[in-house]
């Protein structure tokens, strides 16, 4: 039988590169893996639009999915399905909170019935849980300017040098060993086959700045 978190892995791997490259500067073996389950989940809920054509499937998916967070905050996930499995394990260890899952699925299906899309729920609050699973220390508040330079990054717009130099400034306040879950910030394309990618998230990690 598959190792339930290598199959995470690799499923973030295939839908996340950026993210899954980040996650290899993260030493602990356990908490990288906590890491990769939140962004598995994150690629569960991107995949749907993917797999139904019709909108209102779509949202049949998210509906499912915020109903199953009831049981990944209570204790007692959906047997057999390693992601949620994996979320319940973490969201009890690590303390999360349930909002950001929540305005994420809603913010999902706002998408695939045409509403403009909701750039905090999509980027700022995935970031501050990853930040949060890292270290219980991390300030989440100084993540959320990287978080939104990452935003425009993705959706195509302007990122200027202001923008960059307020989210580092903030991100004095983040502990080393949460900088990983802001690396993806310092990438300067949405483009998953600019060559420049593994060194420019290297030189973020290194350096603690995006």
């Amino acid at each position: 039988m598959a190792d339930p978190a290598n199959s995470l892995d690799e499923q973030v791997r295939a839908a996340d590169s950026d993210r899954w490259l980040s996650s290899r500067f993260v030493a602990d073996e356990r908490v990288r893996a906590d890491l990769i389950a939140l962004y598995a989940f994150e690629a569960e809920l991107m995949a749907i639009p993917t797999r139904v054509t019709q909108p209102l499937l779509a949202e049949m998916r998210y509906v499912w999915w915020r109903e199953q967070m009831d049981g990944v905050f209570a204790g007692v996930p959906r047997k057999g399905h390693p992601v949620l499995e994996a979320l319940t394990d973490i969201v009890a260890r690590h303390g999360l909170e349930r909002a950001p899952f929540d305005a994420l699925i809603e913010a999902h299906v706002g998408r695939v019935h045409g509403e403009p899309h909701d750039l905090d729920a999509f980027y700022v609050g995935p970031m501050q849980l990853a930040a949060r699973v890292l270290s219980k220390a991390a300030d989440l508040a100084s993540v959320v300017a990287a978080a939104r330079v990452r935003a425009r990054v993705q959706t195509g717009q302007v990122v200027d040098a202001e923008m960059r130099a307020e989210a580092n400034r903030a991100l004095r306040n983040l502990p080393a060993e949460a900088f990983p879950a802001v690396a993806p910030a310092a990438l300067r394309s949405a483009d998953p086959a600019d060559a420049a990618r593994r060194l420019q998230l290297t030189w973020a990690v290194l350096r603690g700045r995006i």
